[in-house]
């Protein structure tokens, strides 16, 4: 039975936040925005509020290599279960699927006789705007 989610003023701001994203954002990125707003919503309220939203399944999570949790809200793919790129600078994400994943995971799996499996693949890099070629070194004169 998934959490029930309480409709209040300062959820429904953070909803909008997360809408407005354009790509995954930590629960202080959230509430960064939501002050800028001018919005009186508290750390401690966004921090519940996506943890609510994504135990519901409502939101996307994934962790930054530093272990910091993104949110971001899910959008429909043909799979109900995929992967996302994660641009390491901006936050900016893709949905991909992974069949390969998939099958990877059901064959080590099996074979290790674990049944009722679950993962989570996450590929970290930079997006294009943040993939700007490197300048050539300064030569000597």
């Amino acid at each position: 039975m998934s959490p029930r989610i309480r409709v209040t003023r300062q959820g429904e701001a953070i909803d909008e936040a997360l809408r407005n994203a354009d790509g995954f954002r930590t629960a202080q990125d959230l509430y960064g925005v939501l002050r800028s707003q001018g919005l009186s919503v508290g750390l401690t309220t966004v921090y519940r509020h996506v943890k609510v939203l994504a135990d519901a399944g409502e939101i996307d999570v994934v962790h930054r290599p530093d272990g910091e949790a993104q949110y971001r809200l899910c959008l429909p793919v043909k799979a109900d279960h995929h992967h996302h790129l994660v641009c390491r600078v901006c936050g900016r994400s893709v949905e991909v699927e992974g069949p390969e994943v998939e099958q990877w995971a059901e064959r080590v799996a099996d074979a290790a006789g674990y049944t009722q499996i679950s993962h989570t693949v996450e590929v970290f890099g930079l997006c294009p705007e943040h993939s700007a070629p490197a300048r050539p070194p300064r030569r000597r004169r």
